[in-house]
């Protein structure tokens, strides 16, 4: 193994609720060369985890706003340099490229691509210095119904794109709520909402552990084989 803390991949722990979002969000960020782990086991992740190692973790919605706080706080004081997300959505691809976004910002710097969207006409916008490839993608909520949100995705561009500026516009057909997009330039990433959630459904997050408005969920507690 690689003893070089420069030359390691990331190491990600996403904590969640969803067993399915979590899942799906740790194979994701596996695949992209992430070591990456997730858990809706609140109570144990600091007995589960060496958050000491750790680089990024990530908060879904659900997480109740005390254990947020307390996790944050004890994570920090055993790992300074940790860094913490706000998962915008319970959606895998959305919490993947959260975590890409965060990680190719401190690779590349703030030079190269310049990656906005434009609410007002729903359109991603790439001012490019030199060629590159370009990836578009939008993700929306399907469906609400706790403690499994589904989530469809479709790609808007796949290409290679001259320097300059070029504006790419969403479908009609990624709705005005629960929507988001994600932006790739080469390996510079942004992940944007289109569309709020509805206030229905972040009312749902628990106020505190103790708030057990939510049914029970299937343990998931996964687990980095490293060489």
């Amino acid at each position: 193994m690689n003893t070089t803390p420069a030359n390691e991949p990331d190491r990600i722990l996403v904590v969640g609720r969803s067993p399915s979002v979590l899942v799906a969000a740790v194979d994701i960020l596996r695949a992209k060369g992430y070591t990456a782990d997730a858990t809706n086991q609140f109570d144990h992740v600091l007995d589960d985890y060496d958050v000491t190692d750790l680089d990024v973790m990530v908060f879904g919605g659900m997480v109740p706003a005390d254990t947020k706080q307390y996790l944050r706080g004890e994570v920090s004081k055993r790992n300074p340099r940790v860094r913490f997300i706000q998962g915008l959505a319970g959606i895998a691809g959305v919490i993947a490229a959260q975590v890409e976004a965060l990680t190719s910002d401190e690779q590349l710097g703030p030079d190269g691509a310049e990656i906005t969207y434009d609410a007002a006409r729903r359109c991603a916008q790439l001012t490019l210095e030199e060629p590159a490839h370009a990836t578009v993608e939008a993700l929306w909520v399907t469906s609400f119904t706790p403690p499994e949100p589904k989530s469809t995705s479709t790609r808007v561009f796949d290409g290679n794109l001259e320097a300059g500026f070029h504006t790419i516009p969403l479908p009609d057909r990624v709705p005005f709520e629960a929507s988001f997009t994600t932006v790739a330039v080469d390996d510079l990433v942004r992940v944007f909402t289109v569309g709020a959630m509805p206030n229905a459904i972040t009312r749902m997050a628990p106020t505190s552990a103790n708030d057990k408005r939510l049914p029970e969920v299937r343990q998931v507690t996964t687990s980095s084989n490293d060489d």
